[in-house]
């Protein structure tokens, strides 16, 4: 019988919202950036940053584990590996190669290549799982999704595009961003997935701290204001409810099934930004919009006429 993070049309409510969240923290990472001074091309500054928000974020979930959902967040050594192995991926890897690569690439490269996790993750869940195996109705909504991307971050004319080191660390970014996902799902067989999110992005938290001040040790203490402190505390919100959300999704469905969703994250941050910052929505943005809703659409139809083939034959 389904449970609730299994019913298609609840699958889709919860991914969009979880998406949306997360596209939020687009306009409220700039605005941090902003009253903080944190240029472009300071990516030392940028990974205390990142450290701060997701050793915060870790450390919210580990109470609300422990005093909402009465979950135990004592470690062992055995769940002291898997989750170190959990946040080397999910959290560590994917935002240091992430954040420097992006800081050294083209804004529009970086946004295309962003939203490429997908590809990943139906790639490497198609070589692991005997069950989420990649057809063609995965391969058009794919194509859809993928294509929504590429029209929303479409160069303007004398736009120039190459392709160097911070291209090279952005898909690096995303290939760790799907093989934590992927371990996440194993380990969610065995583990309560709050804990176990929590203390993924406490302990990588730790590693972007340890290179962010490495590589800028004038900033150990960053100038927060309320209102700084205030976007931070929001930035850890999302990422601690986002994180355990989606971490819930990954447990209970198919990768193939969630993974097209992530699409939608780099064009909320668009739309976001947009109302938020008062920045220009571009035309091909809402296009790419389009796109991307069309691919999960036909994910989501077709795997729920599935499920009713599936209750109707039992």
């Amino acid at each position: 019988m389904q449970n609730i993070f299994q019913r298609p049309w609840t699958v889709a409510f919860l991914a969009i919202f979880n998406t949306l969240l997360w596209g939020s923290a687009f306009p409220f990472i700039k605005l941090s950036y902003e009253k903080l001074d944190i240029q472009s091309n300071e990516y030392g500054q940028q990974l205390l940053f990142a450290g701060e928000r997701f050793l915060l974020a870790g450390v919210l979930l580990l109470i609300i584990s422990q005093t909402v959902l009465k979950r135990s967040i004592r470690l062992t050594p055995k769940k002291f590996r898997a989750y170190a192995h959990l946040g080397s991926f999910l959290t560590f890897l994917q935002y240091l190669f992430f954040y420097i690569g992006l800081s050294i690439s083209t804004g529009v490269q970086g946004s295309i290549i962003a939203g490429s996790t997908s590809f990943f993750q139906m790639a490497l869940a198609h070589i692991r799982y005997d069950d989420d195996k990649l057809n063609r109705l995965k391969g058009l909504a794919l194509t859809f999704g993928f294509s929504g991307i590429v029209i929303a971050n479409w160069p303007a004319t004398g736009t120039e595009v190459g392709f160097g080191l911070g291209e090279v660390l952005l898909i690096l970014a995303m290939v760790s961003g799907a093989f934590g996902n992927l371990i996440a799902k194993d380990y969610s067989k065995e583990y309560d997935v709050a804990p176990m999110t929590a203390w993924a992005m406490v302990i990588g938290s730790i590693g972007l701290l340890i290179i962010g001040y490495l590589l800028d040790p004038s900033w150990i203490s960053m100038p927060y204001t309320g209102q700084t402190i205030a976007f931070l505390f929001y930035l850890a919100m999302l990422s601690a409810i986002g994180f355990t959300l989606w971490n819930t999704l990954m447990k209970h469905n198919p990768v193939s099934r969630i993974s097209l969703y992530i699409f939608l994250v780099p064009l909320f941050g668009v739309m976001l930004s947009g109302i938020l910052l008062g920045e220009t929505i571009p035309w091909n943005a809402i296009v790419g919009l389009i796109f991307v809703i069309v691919g999960i659409y036909l994910s989501t139809y077709f795997q729920g006429k599935r499920v009713k083939k599936r209750s109707v034959s039992h």
